[in-house]
């Protein structure tokens, strides 16, 4: 067993502000959005604490930024911006008037504007829309592209408040902020006849990383769905955004309560539905997270993604990651408490042990298509390297699996449970490193119940958080009661494929088969590998996963498919062209790479304008028309 090494109090690496001697408190934007320029511009300002004695300057991260003044304590002044950094962008160096003492303020404004280059807005026409009628905005900050939407310190190491108004240039708009609405009211719904702009005004006085900063602007409109949720969408989507979510979106709430014995802390929770090009399946905005429509089966069956989202509400967005090496911190734990909420309320330890079995199959092809050092869970970033490249469902699934260990270690829920709650309690509003968790657990344990210390101690501490090999170092045991039946078939289409007796199969099959069992089935088919393009033509006859509507199921019908039977590469390409998730878009165009390298190379190019610039950067990466890092 290797000795655990903590990498120590390791500042992030991924920013080029002076953060540990100078940080943002609170953030107040005045912003206009120019649907004609496509640009956001306005006014940003810092509320700036000195962290230690004698500061000078405060040093900011910018991205395709256009500075047109900045001012200290309402004074002009001057300013640097220097070279721009490849990946981080430029620094913005603004020397201040005196130097401060620790615990002194300043604030300081830059009037500014975004640019064409800008990485995190997506800026969509009325066109790629359901309604057809207005242009849409979003914005999409995580891990490091806030720089290109406000000038920042832009690490999830500093935390802040935040207050903005926003106009818009266009009519009838209606602008969300990741924050509580302030003016108008939730139910207002502009005309489209105003004489003057409309100012959308919020606050959100919970401390968050600038990732979460985030601005969506179109057709919107709003339903409830409980006394704290409720969902926005486009108009024609409205009705089906509510059949999906009403049932959901309140029970997972207070299901997470229960579980970690502390109230959501964010006044509301609102999901709201983006167009297809929204690179995630969610992302946790506080007030307005967002959510992909490829969730809108029509059967509730890929809710789950809301449980997600809103256990960030404990973890990732009150108890946040200081670097993205500890990155794990965030999805890690959020995983673990989603699965503990579908536990609480679909079907027990059944349906936990369901959801960590599809997990774990996507945490296999992540292994082995990642570089070795962005499978463990705390990475070794150095200065400059790009975080988005160590994306993957790493940090979710093995940090999950992680913690599903540990709770096995030390006896059970019901002896883990009171540690989970206390480590929340313990760091809420904080934002921490690995070694700051690790500390924290062996301390809690020693006072509390150390009766647990020895099996902690004997955890392969190493191998968990920097272990590089494609593998977990201990393999969990799940409850395998949801997936039998699944597996069940998929032997008999193994034991058929190899006698060749293809015929006996039928729809009638999957009767009774929720869409989570139809995915590990054809999971459990792509792991075997012994099919050949006669019992892929067989399993289509069967089954007509081709033409499925449903995100997961299709995926998984590729991955199994394409490689053997590129017959369907067609009919993938027309679907991944309206299909803005990263977890379906860029494993797809990866498959299509491997059958036909220039089609798909062609399909990316003709449908380029539709994705988000974050999903643009590493599709091109994924099909060969960039160079990724090797490392």
């Amino acid at each position: 067993m290797a000795e655990y090494i903590a990498r120590g109090d390791r500042p992030d690496t991924a920013t080029q502000s002076n953060y540990r001697e100078i940080r943002t408190n609170h953030l107040h934007f005045d912003w206009t959005i120019d649907w004609a320029k496509q640009l956001v511009e306005g006014e940003v300002v810092h509320t700036l604490e000195a962290q230690t004695d004698g500061v000078s300057e405060a040093v900011l991260d910018a991205s395709y930024l256009e500075l047109r003044h900045v001012a200290v304590d309402g004074k002009k002044s001057d300013y640097e911006l220097k070279p721009r950094h490849p990946v981080l962008g430029n620094a913005l160096h603004v020397p201040l008037p005196r130097p401060l003492k620790r615990g002194e303020t300043v604030k300081l404004a830059i009037d500014y504007s975004t640019t064409a280059q800008c990485t995190s807005l997506g800026w969509l026409g009325a066109h790629q829309t359901p309604s057809k009628t207005l242009p849409f905005l979003y914005s999409q900050s995580q891990a490091i592209h806030s720089r290109s939407l406000f000038p920042c310190m832009d690490t999830p190491a500093v935390k802040i408040s935040y207050s903005g108004v926003v106009r818009s240039s266009l009519p009838g708009v209606t602008v969300l902020l990741s924050a509580r609405r302030v003016s108008p009211p939730t139910d207002f719904v502009p005309t489209g006849r105003e004489d003057k702009p409309i100012e959308w005004r919020y606050n959100q006085p919970t401390l968050v990383p600038c990732y979460l900063v985030a601005i969506c602007a179109g057709n919107l409109k709003f339903a409830s769905t409980g006394k704290r949720t409720g969902v926005w969408s486009d108009p024609l989507q409205l009705d089906a955004c509510v059949h999906e979510f009403k049932d959901d979106n309140e029970r997972f709430l207070e299901s997470a309560e229960r579980i970690m014995d502390a109230p959501y802390d964010w006044e509301s929770w609102h999901g709201v539905i983006l167009p297809p090009s929204f690179p995630y399946g969610g992302m946790e905005n506080p007030q307005t997270t967002y959510l992909t429509p490829t969730l809108l089966a029509g059967d509730r069956s890929l809710v789950d993604v809301v449980a997600h989202e809103q256990a960030h509400s404990w973890f990732g967005n009150h108890l946040s990651c200081a670097a993205w090496s500890s990155f794990w911190l965030n999805e890690g734990w959020t995983t673990y408490l989603e699965r503990l909420i579908i536990r609480d309320c679909k079907g027990g330890e059944p349906a936990r042990g369901f959801s960590y079995i599809i997990g774990r199959t996507a945490l296999q092809a992540s292994f082995k298509e990642m570089p070795p050092r962005y499978r463990a869970l705390e990475i070794d970033y150095e200065f400059g390297d790009d975080p988005d490249e160590g994306f993957s469902t790493v940090p979710y699934d093995r940090g999950s699996n992680f913690l599903l260990y540990l709770e096995r270690t030390v006896g059970g829920l019901d002896a883990w449970l009171p540690y989970v709650r206390a480590y929340f309690k313990t760091f809420a509003g904080r934002s921490i490193t690995t070694s700051d968790w690790r500390e924290h657990l062996f301390a809690w344990f020693k006072k509390h119940d150390p009766s647990k210390l020895e099996a902690l101690e004997a955890v392969d501490w190493e191998a968990w958080i920097h272990g590089t090999e494609p593998s977990l170092p201990v393999e969990n045991k799940y409850d395998t009661s949801l997936a039998d039946a699944a597996f069940a078939l998929a032997d008999r289409w193994v034991q058929a494929a190899k006698s060749g007796k293809l015929t006996q199969f039928s729809r009638g099959d999957l009767e009774g088969f929720t869409s989570g069992q139809s995915v590990v089935f054809l999971e459990r088919l792509a792991a075997k590998g012994t099919f050949d393009a006669a019992a892929i033509e067989a399993v289509e006859k069967a089954y007509g996963f081709d033409g499925t509507q449903n995100t997961e199921i299709r995926l998984r019908w590729y991955i199994f498919a394409l490689p053997t039977a590129p017959r369907f590469a067609k009919s993938a390409a027309q679907w991944v062209s309206v299909l803005g998730r990263m977890k379906f878009c860029r494993p797809t165009f990866r498959l299509l790479h491997a059958v036909d390298p220039a089609f798909a190379q062609s399909t990316y190019a003709q449908h380029k304008a539709f994705y988000h610039p974050l999903a643009r950067g590493l599709i091109e990466k994924d099909i060969g028309l960039t160079a990724r890092s090797s490392a």
